[in-house]
């Protein structure tokens, strides 16, 4: 709520609703038509880990969990809640609520992974506002990933200990869960292909706002406002992917404006993409009928 306050305090409020006037049918159907793409890989991706953890989770179930779960986290604080939801439902449906979580926890921590290797390749490719940064970045994430690998071999594997059965627990499952012959090709494939959705749906957006950059500069900043994304401080998916947005417009020598007209039409998209899983929600809240009966 900050920095959209700042924003508004900055810009206006008119990038924003002329960001919303300018949505029109082709957007509409451009991001109802993606979002089925990303929702049922989002779906596989998170049947193929909760199957290698041994949690069943059939594509079905799996899709209507995710549309339910992609409307809440655009309509709630956080971003993160509909995951949360369906980790806990899933988790109860299949009688271990740890596992069910666990399966969630790691689906998309391996599509996170996934989209800072696409990100970070594609900013070292193109002109950014960040692409000075870029080493120093690289070498943190690799300090990073050493040390992860440093402290999960650090830990006693045997033991009752609470940290033992802790180790030994996320080694199995990233062993059956992620890197599995019959999972991670599937994994990477899925993460890949919701990561292009979104990619896409942002260019939409981009035009759809009256922004006509070459793409190949706007790629980068596209990029940089989902990356923002990942950061679960927002309101209905809105607040730090307009700020950071409106800064990497007018760093990379477009206007603030444009930034957060295009981070406004976006939020607007994919809420628009994510209302199947009102209707998931709302089926669900409805009392079932017997046969025969007619009220």
């Amino acid at each position: 709520m900050a920095v959209l306050a700042v924003l508004v305090g900055y810009v206006g409020t008119g990038p924003f609703l002329a960001g919303l006037r300018l949505i029109d049918a082709p957007a509409l159907a451009a991001a109802l038509g993606i979002g089925v793409v990303t929702t049922v890989c989002c779906a596989w991706r998170w049947s193929l880990v909760a199957g290698g953890l041994g949690v069943r989770l059939p594509m079905r179930a799996a899709v209507a969990h995710c549309y339910r779960a992609i409307f809440l986290n655009s309509t709630l604080p956080g971003g993160v809640l509909g995951d949360v939801h369906r980790a806990v439902r899933h988790g109860r449906d299949a009688g271990d609520v740890a596992r069910g979580v666990r399966a969630v926890v790691w689906e998309r921590t391996a599509g996170q992974v996934v989209q800072v290797v696409i990100a970070v390749t594609v900013l070292a490719a193109f002109p950014s506002p960040v692409r000075p940064y870029l080493p120093a970045l690289v070498a943190v994430l690799a300090v990073a990933a050493v040390a992860l690998v440093l402290a999960a071999r650090a830990v006693p594997r045997s033991g009752e200990s609470r940290s033992a059965r802790v180790a030994r627990a996320a080694l199995a499952d990233v062993r059956s869960g992620l890197l599995a012959r019959r999972t991670w090709a599937g994994v990477v494939l899925a993460s890949t292909v919701v990561f292009a959705g979104h990619l896409v749906t942002f260019l939409v957006a981009a035009r759809t706002a009256g922004v006509d950059a070459p793409l190949s500069r706007l790629l980068p900043l596209t990029l940089l406002a989902l990356l923002a994304m990942a950061v679960p401080l927002n309101v209905g998916g809105f607040g730090p992917r307009e700020g950071v947005a409106a800064w990497a417009f007018a760093a990379a020598g477009l206007t603030a404006a444009q930034g957060v007209a295009t981070g406004t039409v976006y939020g607007a998209l994919v809420l628009v993409a994510s209302l199947p899983g009102a209707v998931v929600l709302l089926a669900r809240r409805l009392p079932s009928r017997e046969p025969g009966d007619c009220r």
